[in-house]
């Protein structure tokens, strides 16, 4: 990743590293690290193990005192839904960080940049840096802008999980009429496929996912068009 691509990446999330090597590691894969053996590259598996045990901290705090009646299992059950795979790839894919990471050249081939697993370790990675470089504080503010906004009350699991079936009850209950799901695009060799899926409600463009299945893609273009709904 070049200098330019860090400001520009830096600019995007508001960010201001002063240990720029940091940022370089929470983006840089072990495949990375393997075909350039060379120099002082370090990959990011340290970042994330220390990144998810600040987001299993901050995520804790910010669901004890949202939701000061719920008793310690269903918090417990709310943060697992919260700090998981598919939930922090979700965040991982809103901020477009798969576009940033060093891979090496079989990873990318493999579609790594697009890997859920790699999308959520990335996530946690990048806490984990902004944690060390700037403090506790100033991680709390990023997950308010960047993750809080985005846990549903109740079961933001089900967000991810099925998204399909949570926009249908949000669009039967507002009277916005069919919910209709259209292949966009195929792109790809046969092995690395991916679909882009249109979700429309009534005649309204709503939602557009991507995914390695159509019906992953799905469920990414409701989970966008849940959001837009939950957010009007």
């Amino acid at each position: 990743m070049s200098h330019e691509t860090f400001d520009e990446l830096q600019q995007k999330l508001q960010l201001d590293f002063k240990r720029t090597k940091l940022l370089k590691q929470a983006f840089t894969h072990t495949s990375y690290v393997n075909e350039h053996k060379r120099g002082s590259v370090q990959d990011n598996e340290r970042l994330e193990f220390l990144g998810d045990a600040v987001l299993q901290l901050l995520v804790s705090e910010y669901l004890f005192a949202t939701y000061p009646k719920r008793p310690e299992g269903e918090l417990t059950r709310m943060r697992a839904s919260v700090v998981c795979e598919p939930s922090l790839a979700y965040f991982a894919e809103r901020l477009e960080l798969g576009k940033h990471v060093l891979l090496g050249r079989g990873e990318e081939q493999l579609g790594g940049r697009n890997r859920q697993a790699l999308l959520a370790d990335l996530f946690e990675s990048l806490v984990g840096a902004i944690y060390l470089d700037a403090g506790i504080e100033r991680t709390r503010r990023f997950l308010q802008e960047h993750m809080f906004p985005f846990i549903e009350s109740n079961d933001f699991g089900l967000l991810m999980k099925d998204a399909k079936s949570k926009l249908q009850e949000r669009v039967q209950h507002l009277g916005l009429g069919p919910v209709e799901y259209r292949i966009m695009e195929e792109r790809g060799p046969a092995h690395d496929r991916e679909f882009v899926v249109e979700v429309l409600l009534g005649e309204n463009h709503s939602g557009l996912g991507a995914g390695r299945t159509k019906k992953e893609a799905e469920q990414r273009a409701a989970a966008e068009a849940w959001s837009k709904l939950a957010q009007e």
